[in-house]
């Protein structure tokens, strides 16, 4: 996947070397996210070990990492004025990260009989409009965002969702991000919160093979918890390990089929919202 979008060093790397904590990786001459001009190199595995960092030749490019920050500065002063878009209109934004097939647009979905809430849905996918369909269905505004080969959002591509979003007497604004447990945790898209989802099916053993997305999530929600009598999914484990790399996040065990669980996921919306505090 990162081979599509150019990444080719670590976040860990971007920390080591007194980055900032996004990047980004294309040139963005339009709204819906296609046509990029790959023109960086970072990609977001942490698995490498301090000594390993410095095997990487583009550590010792001066060049290569002078590009490196400005991209870096690029995003990030995109993602700041997202943020201030989002706030001038008084709207929470979640960023919403996970593999393919957790569940993150059923949530969606499901989520509108739960909550008074107004929310919103930026939709981000290779190809197709499905997900953006399918809510839109429910009766969910809706803006879908398609990448072409990019394994994740950036601030850009936000940006320009937003300018095809009623944003006025939104509550919420939820971006769906790409289904990849690995890129998108690194790009600040201007959200306030990190939501990660985590499905039985995929095994506990995701949350240490990439643990990157879960060290930057404000809370998990463990799906398709109807399902575990059928899968070897550990609970008391998958807590453990979120708890060992991220003590402060929280976790929600959730089924779409049980509306005590969904009630939780409405809650915890409400209580981390803008002004909730």
């Amino acid at each position: 996947m990162c081979k599509d979008c150019g990444c080719s060093l670590t976040r860990h790397d971007h920390d080591h070397l007194g980055a900032h904590s996004h990047v980004d990786s294309h040139d963005h001459s339009h709204d819906n996210g296609h046509a990029h001009s790959h023109e960086h190199g970072a990609s977001h595995s942490s698995s490498h070990s301090h000594s390993e960092l410095h095997t990487n030749p583009q550590l010792n490019d001066k060049k290569t990492l002078s590009v490196i920050h400005k991209i870096l500065d690029k995003n990030d002063v995109e993602a700041g004025h997202n943020r201030a878009h989002f706030e001038a209109h008084n709207i929470t934004a979640f960023n919403i990260m996970s593999s393919p097939g957790s569940g993150k647009t059923t949530l969606l979905e499901n989520l509108k009989e739960y909550t008074k809430l107004n929310y919103a849905v930026i939709e981000g996918d290779l190809e197709t409009s499905r997900d953006a369909d399918r809510l839109i269905a429910k009766g969910i505004t809706a803006y879908q965002i398609q990448t072409g080969s990019a394994c994740h959002l950036d601030a850009f591509m936000v940006h320009g969702a937003l300018h095809h979003l009623p944003l006025d007497g939104l509550d919420i604004c939820f971006v769906e991000n790409v289904g990849n447990l690995v890129c998108p945790a690194s790009y600040d898209v201007g959200t306030h919160k990190n939501i990660v989802l985590l499905s039985v099916p995929e095994g506990d053993d995701k949350i240490e093979k990439y643990p990157v997305m879960f060290r930057r999530a404000d809370v998990v929600f463990i799906t398709k918890c109807d399902l575990l009598p059928y899968f070897d999914f550990k609970l008391d484990e998958a807590r453990a390990q979120l708890k060992k790399l991220n003590p402060a996040t929280q976790i929600i065990e959730v089924s779409i089929k049980d509306g005590d669980s969904m009630q939780a996921v409405a809650a915890w919306l409400k209580d981390n919202i803008r002004g909730a505090q």
